[in-house]
């Protein structure tokens, strides 16, 4: 059942994965609010009954065709757009995982407008969330690229 995350009144869980594959970073750009036409990491709200590496798993399918195998926890990060204060447009919870491409063939699909490998400098120098940019980064620390 999908429901209006929008004007919500309490926080979303989602999740999120910066999927390496070689020396490549897959991004996808938005096809919805918030942050509509943007790239993002691929990822999306958990489930009912979904544990959060299921979540991960199915959205990064579902929004790029891609199957990946999850390397670690990144972080939790908060993202609360709000129109005006104490009245947020969306709150999300979401969870990063770092990943590795395993098989399939990209192709933007669900909420992706748009799904590309990009090299690391490529990746940070496009006008990415600053919370974006720091889970890349630490993603490609971890992983040492």
């Amino acid at each position: 059942m999908t429901k209006a995350r929008n004007n919500p009144t309490r926080p979303v869980v989602a999740v999120g994965a910066v999927v390496f594959k070689d020396d490549k970073i897959l991004l996808i750009r938005r096809g919805k609010a918030p942050k509509a036409g943007e790239w993002s990491l691929p990822g999306g709200a958990q489930e009912l009954c979904e544990t959060v590496k299921e979540a991960v798993l199915r959205e990064v399918k579902e929004e790029t065709g891609l199957t990946v195998a999850l390397t670690g926890l990144l972080d939790v990060v908060d993202f609360i757009e709000a129109e005006e204060e104490n009245m947020p447009s969306f709150h999300y919870t979401l969870i990063d995982y770092g990943a590795e491409y395993v098989a399939g063939t990209l192709k933007a699909d669900s909420d992706a407008a748009d799904a590309r490998f990009f090299l690391l400098e490529e990746a940070l120098a496009l006008p990415l969330w600053s919370e974006t940019k720091r889970i890349i980064e630490l993603a490609a620390e971890r992983r040492q690229i």
